[in-house]
Protein backbone atom coordinates (compact mmCIF):
# COMPACT_ATOMS: atom_id res chain seq x y z
CA UNK A 1 0.00 0.00 0.00
CA UNK A 2 3.09 2.28 0.59
CA UNK A 3 5.19 4.13 -1.97
CA UNK A 4 7.65 6.33 -2.35
CA UNK A 5 6.19 9.64 -2.69
CA UNK A 6 9.05 11.85 -4.30
CA UNK A 7 7.00 12.05 -7.39
CA UNK A 8 5.05 14.48 -5.26
CA UNK A 9 7.92 16.69 -3.95
CA UNK A 10 8.17 18.81 -7.83
CA UNK A 11 4.27 19.88 -7.99
CA UNK A 12 4.45 20.53 -3.98
CA UNK A 13 7.21 23.00 -3.92
CA UNK A 14 4.65 25.77 -5.44
CA UNK A 15 3.27 27.68 -2.37
CA UNK A 16 5.09 25.61 0.41
CA UNK A 17 8.17 27.32 1.88
CA UNK A 18 11.73 26.01 0.85
CA UNK A 19 12.19 22.05 0.72
CA UNK A 20 14.49 20.05 0.18
CA UNK A 21 13.86 16.97 -1.65
CA UNK A 22 16.79 15.27 -0.76
CA UNK A 23 16.29 16.27 3.33
CA UNK A 24 13.13 13.54 3.37
CA UNK A 25 13.15 11.41 6.54
CA UNK A 26 10.31 9.58 5.04
CA UNK A 27 7.35 9.15 2.80
CA UNK A 28 4.15 6.61 2.50
CA UNK A 29 1.31 6.66 -0.26
CA UNK A 30 -1.86 5.00 -0.63
CA UNK A 31 -4.11 4.68 -3.85
CA UNK A 32 -7.79 4.93 -2.75
CA UNK A 33 -10.83 3.44 -3.91
CA UNK A 34 -13.50 5.90 -4.96
CA UNK A 35 -16.01 5.18 -2.33
CA UNK A 36 -16.59 6.64 1.33
CA UNK A 37 -14.86 3.84 2.98
CA UNK A 38 -11.76 5.32 1.42
CA UNK A 39 -12.27 7.90 4.41
CA UNK A 40 -11.72 4.96 7.02
CA UNK A 41 -9.15 3.56 4.89
CA UNK A 42 -7.14 6.88 4.79
CA UNK A 43 -7.31 7.10 8.54
CA UNK A 44 -5.80 3.70 9.49
CA UNK A 45 -3.65 4.30 6.96
CA UNK A 46 -2.25 8.17 8.11
CA UNK A 47 -2.64 6.11 11.90
CA UNK A 48 -0.22 3.51 10.86
CA UNK A 49 2.24 5.39 9.28
CA UNK A 50 2.53 8.03 11.90
CA UNK A 51 2.78 5.71 14.77
CA UNK A 52 5.71 4.75 12.88
CA UNK A 53 7.16 8.42 12.65
CA UNK A 54 7.60 10.65 15.68
CA UNK A 55 5.07 13.47 15.09
CA UNK A 56 5.09 14.74 18.53
CA UNK A 57 1.40 16.45 19.37
CA UNK A 58 0.43 16.88 15.54
CA UNK A 59 -0.87 13.45 15.30
CA UNK A 60 -4.14 13.94 16.03
CA UNK A 61 -4.25 17.15 13.82
CA UNK A 62 -2.54 15.15 10.77
CA UNK A 63 -5.39 12.35 11.33
CA UNK A 64 -8.37 14.94 11.05
CA UNK A 65 -6.94 17.17 8.48
CA UNK A 66 -6.47 13.56 6.05
CA UNK A 67 -10.21 12.87 6.87
CA UNK A 68 -11.15 16.22 5.48
CA UNK A 69 -8.93 16.57 2.71
CA UNK A 70 -9.53 12.90 1.53
CA UNK A 71 -13.56 13.70 2.38
CA UNK A 72 -13.09 16.98 0.23
CA UNK A 73 -11.63 14.31 -2.72
CA UNK A 74 -14.23 12.26 -2.92
CA UNK A 75 -17.18 14.61 -2.74
CA UNK A 76 -15.89 17.42 -4.71
CA UNK A 77 -13.19 16.30 -6.74
CA UNK A 78 -14.60 13.09 -8.74
CA UNK A 79 -15.80 13.34 -11.89
CA UNK A 80 -19.36 11.87 -11.13
CA UNK A 81 -19.38 11.81 -7.29
CA UNK A 82 -23.14 10.44 -7.03
CA UNK A 83 -22.06 7.08 -9.73
CA UNK A 84 -18.46 6.58 -8.45
CA UNK A 85 -19.20 6.18 -4.57
CA UNK A 86 -22.74 4.62 -4.94
CA UNK A 87 -20.47 1.43 -3.24
CA UNK A 88 -21.36 -1.06 -6.06
CA UNK A 89 -18.55 -2.65 -6.79
CA UNK A 90 -20.02 -3.64 -10.30
CA UNK A 91 -21.04 -0.21 -11.60
CA UNK A 92 -18.68 0.52 -14.73
CA UNK A 93 -16.55 3.60 -14.92
CA UNK A 94 -17.76 6.44 -17.17
CA UNK A 95 -17.32 5.88 -21.02
CA UNK A 96 -13.98 7.52 -21.72
CA UNK A 97 -12.29 7.77 -18.22
CA UNK A 98 -9.88 4.91 -18.94
CA UNK A 99 -10.94 3.47 -15.10
CA UNK A 100 -12.30 0.56 -13.89
CA UNK A 101 -14.61 0.45 -11.36
CA UNK A 102 -12.19 -0.70 -8.55
CA UNK A 103 -9.55 1.82 -9.76
CA UNK A 104 -7.60 4.36 -7.25
CA UNK A 105 -8.93 7.84 -8.63
CA UNK A 106 -7.66 9.18 -5.08
CA UNK A 107 -3.99 8.99 -3.94
CA UNK A 108 -2.44 10.29 -0.50
CA UNK A 109 0.61 11.26 0.14
CA UNK A 110 2.35 11.64 3.37
CA UNK A 111 6.23 13.31 3.53
CA UNK A 112 8.22 13.73 6.87
CA UNK A 113 10.82 16.32 6.83
CA UNK A 114 12.47 16.59 10.27
CA UNK A 115 10.62 19.07 11.07
CA UNK A 116 7.73 19.51 8.76
CA UNK A 117 4.99 17.19 7.24
CA UNK A 118 3.29 17.53 4.51
CA UNK A 119 -0.43 15.16 3.55
CA UNK A 120 -1.06 15.52 0.40
CA UNK A 121 -4.24 14.30 -1.56
CA UNK A 122 -4.53 14.22 -5.01
CA UNK A 123 -7.93 13.77 -6.99
CA UNK A 124 -9.05 13.76 -10.63
CA UNK A 125 -11.22 16.76 -10.25
CA UNK A 126 -10.27 20.47 -11.74
CA UNK A 127 -12.35 22.66 -9.71
CA UNK A 128 -11.12 24.98 -7.46
CA UNK A 129 -11.00 24.45 -3.80
CA UNK A 130 -12.60 27.10 -1.61
CA UNK A 131 -13.33 27.05 1.99
CA UNK A 132 -16.98 27.92 2.45
CA UNK A 133 -18.12 30.99 5.10
CA UNK A 134 -17.57 29.30 8.60
CA UNK A 135 -20.40 31.40 10.08
CA UNK A 136 -22.34 28.30 10.08
CA UNK A 137 -20.54 26.19 12.97
CA UNK A 138 -24.02 23.81 12.97
CA UNK A 139 -23.87 22.81 9.47
CA UNK A 140 -23.43 19.22 8.76
CA UNK A 141 -20.85 20.23 5.87
CA UNK A 142 -18.96 22.30 4.09
CA UNK A 143 -16.73 22.96 7.05
CA UNK A 144 -13.79 20.92 5.28
CA UNK A 145 -11.11 23.63 4.63
CA UNK A 146 -11.73 25.40 7.33
CA UNK A 147 -10.69 22.76 9.57
CA UNK A 148 -7.69 21.75 7.43
CA UNK A 149 -6.76 25.77 7.93
CA UNK A 150 -7.46 25.74 11.58
CA UNK A 151 -5.60 22.52 12.52
CA UNK A 152 -2.49 22.71 9.76
CA UNK A 153 -0.02 25.31 9.52
CA UNK A 154 -0.62 26.19 5.78
CA UNK A 155 -2.59 24.76 3.03
CA UNK A 156 -3.15 25.18 -0.69
CA UNK A 157 -3.61 23.33 -4.09
CA UNK A 158 -1.52 22.88 -7.68
CA UNK A 159 -3.38 21.83 -10.26
CA UNK A 160 -1.72 18.90 -13.04
CA UNK A 161 -1.51 19.48 -16.50
CA UNK A 162 -1.29 16.98 -19.31
CA UNK A 163 -2.29 13.65 -18.96
CA UNK A 164 -2.20 13.27 -15.67
CA UNK A 165 -4.95 15.96 -14.88
CA UNK A 166 -6.48 16.82 -11.62
CA UNK A 167 -4.78 18.24 -8.90
CA UNK A 168 -3.38 17.84 -5.48
CA UNK A 169 -4.69 19.68 -1.99
CA UNK A 170 -1.37 19.67 0.59
CA UNK A 171 -1.29 20.58 4.38
CA UNK A 172 1.77 21.44 5.89
CA UNK A 173 2.63 20.85 9.48
CA UNK A 174 5.09 22.07 11.14
CA UNK A 175 6.98 19.56 13.64
CA UNK A 176 9.11 20.49 17.16
CA UNK A 177 12.56 18.87 16.71
CA UNK A 178 13.11 15.72 18.39
CA UNK A 179 14.82 16.42 21.79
Amino acid sequence: MGTNGSTMLKPLRQGLPPLDPAAVSDAASCALPARYEAVGEARRFTRRTLDQWDVGDRFDDICLVVSELVTNALRHGLPIPHQRLSGEAGRPAPAGSGRTPQSPVVRLHLLRWTERLVCAVRDPGDETPVPRDSDDFSAESGRGLFLVDSFADGWGWHPFAGTLGGKVVWALFRLRPAD
